[in-house]
């Protein structure tokens, strides 16, 4: 078969790894940071991000060690009111086939490190940073900042937001900074009132330009805080050191019981978000972009891994052929993923208003969420959380007639 070689170390890059080895593909994965590993908290994974799991042979094995949630709770943040709970069992996982769960990013990460170091046709080499690639008509080459030039059959960007291959393939600059500053922190499960834990629930508290999220990591051992503002922010910063002081002013606006978790929180750190504009293209011949690196989204709608995962997996099932067909299976990549990558990155700028709404504009959406159903509660990210193509990556075989 081919060499492949994968720009990017992460859950999208490691991922892509395992799906293109198991076609038989000999793998070279470059990480620029000094050892593979992965930085952040909790991840939330839908039924779709697990069915790619089970795809690449390890949905048991991070359910073993994620948490399963049984509901999404939406709750007013002002006046700590429960607007409305979507339910997360027996039928929700019925309909979607897998359920809903949530993981810290790190041991998901070690999972899939961990498969690739046990695959033989997977070759994995940190410090290694990518500036740009060549090709010609029998295969591209990463170029490294050092001056190294490593040559393969096809090249795969998976390196993130800020992806060097992305820099050269679609020249779209900088990426879009939203406003937003997301603050974090993870905190021992014993430290929080039993009243507050919640232990089976990703809660939501809303407010107006803002909102705190939490919900368990680690077994239940920790609870993950995620408390969004939207302050105008217009330095596009990362990992920077936040203080309770900041916290306490920024989400002022919240109630008792948010107040009560918040003040829990230590160590925060905090980011802007930032995110990109849908493209349509996102490979140029032997050479093809993934996850973040193809469509970077905004975290509001607990898609991002998800979708990396997803790219992962059907992409492995295209490249079932010889190094002649590479381009045209990328192509064909390309144009199975990008309407519906496009659509999740919008919806996820789109959902900044259910969070960040207030006074009457509150009301007004908490009296229409609180009027739905279970059903149509399910039926609104069927789309999202339902999507059966990874069985069939070229036709549309979702349960119940759902579309993608």
């Amino acid at each position: 078969m081919s060499k492949l070689i994968i720009v990017g170390g992460g859950i999208g890059g490691l991922a892509t790894a395992l799906a293109t080895a198991r076609q038989g593909h000999r793998v070279l994965v470059l990480e620029r940071a000094p050892e593979f590993a992965e930085i952040g908290a909790g991840i939330q994974l839908a039924p779709n991000g697990l069915h790619a799991l089970d795809r690449l042979g390890l949905g048991d094995a991070v359910r073993a060690t994620a948490v399963q949630m049984d509901e999404l709770r939406f709750m007013d943040g002002v006046t700590g009111r429960h607007v409305v709970s979507m339910d997360l069992t027996e039928r929700y996982r019925a309909r979607f086939g897998n359920p809903y769960a949530v993981v810290h990013r790190a041991e998901l990460h070690t999972k899939l490190l961990e498969a690739c170091q046990a695959d033989d046709s997977i070759e994995l080499r940190s410090a290694a940073t990518a500036i740009g690639y060549e090709q010609d008509e029998t295969g591209a080459s990463v170029l490294l900042e050092d001056g190294e030039r490593i040559t393969g059959d096809a090249l795969i960007g998976a390196d993130g937001i800020h992806s060097a291959i992305r820099a050269q393939l679609v020249g779209d600059g900088a990426p879009r900074n939203s406003g937003i500053t997301v603050y974090r922190a993870v905190i021992p499960m014993e430290q929080v009132p039993e009243e507050l834990r919640h232990l089976t629930s990703v809660t939501w508290w809303t407010g107006p330009h803002c909102h705190f999220v939490h919900y368990p990591i680690a077994g239940g051992k920790y609870l993950n805080l995620a408390a969004s503002s939207d302050n105008n922010a217009t330095e596009t910063l990362a990992g920077v050191p936040a203080s309770p002081g900041d916290i306490r002013r920024e989400f002022a606006a919240l109630g008792e019981d948010a107040q009560r978790l918040l003040a829990l929180g230590e160590g925060w750190k905090s980011w802007v978000l930032v995110d990109r504009d849908p493209v349509d293209t996102w490979t140029d011949g032997r050479v093809a972009l993934l996850g973040d690196a193809a469509h970077p989204m905004l975290h509001y709608v607990a898609q991002g891994a998800c979708q990396g995962l997803e790219d992962a997996v059907i992409l492995g099932d295209l490249l079932d052929c010889g190094a002649d067909e590479l381009p045209e299976r990328f192509e064909k990549f390309n144009a199975e993923r990008r309407e519906r990558t496009a659509r999740i990155q919008l919806l996820a700028r789109e959902s900044i208003k259910l969070w960040h709404t207030s006074g009457a504009a509150a009301t007004a959406r908490n009296d229409q969420l609180s009027s739905y159903t279970p059903e149509e509660l399910h039926d609104y990210v069927a789309w999202m959380h339902g999507a059966r193509t990874l069985d069939q990556p070229t036709e549309n075989n979702a349960p119940n007639g759902e579309q993608r």
